[in-house]
């Protein structure tokens, strides 16, 4: 969010449809009016650059993704994943290599789609922010703000997380299931008929409120960070880093690293509180969440989540899992964003994050 997802997503992150143009709005006029078949290929070849983006980055960094899950949600009555390396050393002697990757075939499923939907829904949301803001300035020559570019990102965030969020929700589940679990979703879809079967159509959006709170700040300065950091570079031409008015790939993974950082750690709590909302009503609920043998703590919503979570966890509790999502989210944020701009690159896609 937060940590896309919401995060983050956020998970947030998502709700670009009301402020979605602040930074790319230029560069369709500049070749004059296209027709409609060249604006259908335009959007499909944007949808494709975000979907490949996200499925690659969330691939890259599956194993750190899952141990920050385990950690977030595990009983404290009962530890069994203590710090990064230990928790990975501990996936790989108890569930193996495909232990590392559990969950991230449902996190691409539902990543992608979130990706293409969030990528797309900020460049058009950024073209009509930026139409109206030059209407009412004035100015036919102004730039998106700052602010208006949290805006379209937040925005952009929500729509995304919204859309997808039942995948995200048994994605969690999937993930933090082990071999020992009582009983096994087989998969995304048995895993949605499950739930939907034995808790009803609400539970799939169990967590959503902290995931929609938690956009704002995850998504919406993941991109406002990463717009004004390439501004800012290319304007002064900061440390040489521009090259005729142009970023190196290494330059733009610093941006995207750096927003992604500030973005994931403002909303992390949020994102703590989602993942133990969701396992809420999980009536065969894997080991990791019952304690073997103890019992699972309740909630009754967002604010209950953080009342028990500090009242019996201390604050910290907040902030579990923030060690691998660190190591995580530079990479994955970084590659998310370059790679999108380079499939697009190579698809001769006009619409450009700058």
């Amino acid at each position: 969010m937060a940590s896309e997802d919401v995060v983050g997503k956020s998970r947030g992150d998502t709700a670009v449809n009301t402020i979605v143009n602040l930074a790319e709005e230029a560069k369709l006029a500049r070749e004059g009016v296209k027709g409609p078949g060249h604006q259908v290929l335009t959007v499909c070849k944007s949808l494709f650059a975000g979907g490949v983006a996200g499925g690659l980055s969330r691939t890259a960094v599956a194993p750190l993704e899952r141990l920050k899950i385990l950690l977030q949600v595990q009983n404290p009555h009962s530890i069994k994943y203590n710090g990064t390396v230990q928790g990975l050393k501990y996936i790989w002697r108890t569930e193996g290599l495909r232990g590392l990757f559990k969950g991230n075939g449902t996190n691409c499923a539902r990543i992608v789609p979130n990706s293409a939907v969030k990528f797309f829904s900020y460049e058009q949301a950024s073209r009509g922010v930026l139409y109206l803001y030059r209407q009412q300035t004035g100015d036919e020559n102004a730039q998106l703000t700052p602010v208006l570019r949290l805006g379209a990102g937040a925005c952009a965030g929500i729509i995304a997380m919204s859309a997808t969020y039942p995948m995200d929700m048994v994605r969690g589940r999937i993930t933090v299931q082990t071999d020992k679990s009582p009983y096994q979703y087989r998969g995304m879809f048995h895993a949605l008929g499950t739930v939907y079967r034995e808790e009803g159509f609400r539970a799939l959006y169990r967590g959503w409120l902290p995931s929609v709170i938690g956009v704002v700040p995850y998504v919406g300065l993941n991109f406002a960070v990463y717009e004004s950091l390439k501004d800012w570079i290319l304007r002064t031409n900061a440390f040489g880093l521009a090259d005729n008015n142009e970023l190196h790939v290494v330059t733009r993974l610093g941006c995207g690293a750096v927003a992604g950082t500030i973005g994931q750690t403002v909303a992390y709590p949020l994102d703590v509180v989602r993942r133990r909302m969701q396992m809420v009503g999980w009536n065969h609920a894997a080991s990791i969440i019952t304690g073997e043998g103890k019992e699972a703590l309740q909630y009754n919503g967002m604010v209950d989540a953080f009342r028990k979570t500090v009242r019996h966890e201390g604050f910290g509790a907040l902030y579990k899992g923030l060690v691998p999502n660190s190591v995580k989210v530079v990479p994955s944020i970084a590659i998310a964003f370059v790679t999108y701009e380079a499939v697009k690159d190579v698809l001769g896609v006009e619409m450009r994050i700058d």
